[in-house]
Formats: structure tokens, sequence, C-alpha cells
């Protein structure tokens, strides 16, 4: 299981992440506000302003302060490093 660090130490699986979008949209909202009354919403923000909403394929949402460009950039990176320990181990 691959983690990746959404900020203050929280982490999400990569592996579950189906989208990663903005909060700005009023489908966004709408997702977040039913997710909040589902039970299914972690707010990993700690009182900051929510810059990304994570959507995982187990229809958890993740709120977090990070762009999502951020985020993107972090599955990325890590999606390259285990492409290059793959290689090496070849």
């Amino acid at each position: 299981m691959k983690l990746i660090n959404i900020g203050f130490g929280n982490m999400v699986s990569v592996d579950r992440i189906v989208s990663i979008v903005s909060p700005e949209s009023a489908p966004i909202k709408r997702l977040i506000q039913e997710s909040k009354e589902k039970g299914t919403l972690i707010d990993a923000t700690h009182g900051r302003r929510t810059r990304a909403v994570i959507i995982t394929d187990s229809d958890l949402i993740v709120l977090t302060y990070l762009y999502p460009e951020t985020v993107a950039g972090r599955v990325e990176v890590d999606d390259e490093f285990d492409e290059e320990e793959e290689e090496t181990n070849e």
C-alpha cells in the first residue's frame, strides 16, 4: 500500500484515490455536504481553508488544505519512485 502525505502528518492511500478536485464548484460543495451528513467525510484541514477534495473508491471524501496540483504532484512522484525501484530490482 502506497501512502502520500496530505498535510499535518495525515496520509491517504494512493491506490484508493479516484479523483482530486477543487472544492469551488456547486456539485462538489453538495458532495461534501452529503458526505458530512452520511458520516463519510474526513476533514484533514486542521481548521484551514479547504483547497482540495480527494474522492476515494470507498466513497470517502477527504478534505485537505493543499492545492489539488500539490496532491497530484505527490501522487506522480510516488509513481515515478515505484517505477525506478522496479527497474533496479530487475
